[in-house]
């Protein structure tokens, strides 16, 4: 029997996009015969994960997981809603997103931890169930809050299941004081964070390019008022804080009470709780925002298919 190499296990793997596993094996049970291994896994089902991986995927699971004072989000990426319904997707996220924990939100660490009760990584479980499942899917990204003392919540809204669901969030608070009080305070920002899409914790963290951008805009159309140019600094400002108003999690009006800014609930919410409470952070993952979806032409694809030109 011939022997099996790494070079030829990793040659099979870019042949096959198989995981490295299954390759191995493959080329044990052929005896190293390349072609033949590419066969066994063509019969195995376990070689169709290169050819679906051009394919979109702008669909998934958002996951969310929690340990001691730390709490991770992973986006996990899929073709079609049909796999986020599907238990071992389902599974391989809520799994995925408790090992973000571990890999510190690094994408690349995370795909190479071992799978929990496979002899896989995490990238070569993805790999396989792709094969499986019959679409392509992604990691796409992750993220990591933790706190010295206090509480990293989380919130799933359109939940598929408790920890997964459609928009993921984490909001760190950094507190001595009790704990039940601050995981509850924790959920109600969570939430705020999920309805009110902040870009930004503190002004001091808005992005200067972005501002500069909005300033402009609102100088030109000021100006274009025929106002006088000290009135039109003063309409400038205004807008300013409007936009911070808009954009900075702390500068918003608290969705459980529109008169109080999150900043002031915050500070009201701690001399409840009997010492100070700070909100360090937060991440807010909507399943597929950036992704740029296929659009198709029904009757461009009917054409090409009949061969007649729409």
């Amino acid at each position: 029997m011939a022997e099996v190499t790494s070079q030829m296990v990793k040659d099979l793997r870019e042949k096959t996009g198989a995981g490295m596993m299954d390759c191995k094996k493959a080329l044990g049970e052929t005896a190293g015969d390349m072609e033949a291994a590419i066969d066994w896994l063509r019969k195995k089902g376990l070689s169709q994960a290169a050819k679906k991986s051009g394919r979109v995927a702008a669909e998934g699971l958002v996951g969310v997981a929690t340990e001691g004072n730390a709490g991770a989000v992973l986006e996990v990426n899929a073709e079609t809603d049909f796999v986020a319904r599907n238990e071992t997707f389902q599974a391989f996220v809520e799994t995925a997103s408790k090992l973000t924990l571990a890999a510190m939100g690094d994408i690349e660490k995370l795909k190479s931890l071992p799978f929990p009760g496979e002899s896989r990584t995490v990238s070569e479980q993805l790999t396989h169930l792709i094969a499986t499942i019959g679409e392509n899917m992604n990691i796409r990204r992750g993220a990591t809050l933790s706190v010295g003392q206090g509480v990293v919540t989380t919130y799933i809204h359109t939940a598929a299941k408790p920890g997964i669901g459609k928009i993921g969030v984490l909001v760190a608070l950094e507190s001595t004081g009790n704990k039940d009080a601050l995981i509850a305070l924790g959920k109600q920002l969570a939430m705020h964070v999920a309805a009110a899409k902040p870009d930004a914790l503190s002004i001091d963290s808005v992005d200067g390019a972005a501002l500069e951008r909005e300033k402009a805009i609102y100088r030109d159309q000021a100006a274009a008022s025929g106002k006088p140019a000290d009135i039109v600094e003063k309409m400038v400002i205004g807008r300013v804080r409007k936009y911070y108003e808009e954009v900075v999690l702390l500068e918003q009006p608290y969705i459980m009470d529109d008169k109080t800014k999150v900043s002031q609930a915050v500070e009201k919410a701690a001399k409840e709780i009997g010492a100070p409470v700070k909100l360090t952070g937060f991440v807010r993952f909507a399943l597929g925002e950036g992704i740029q979806k296929e659009e198709k032409d029904f009757a461009a694809e009917v054409a090409a298919v009949s061969g007649v030109k729409a």
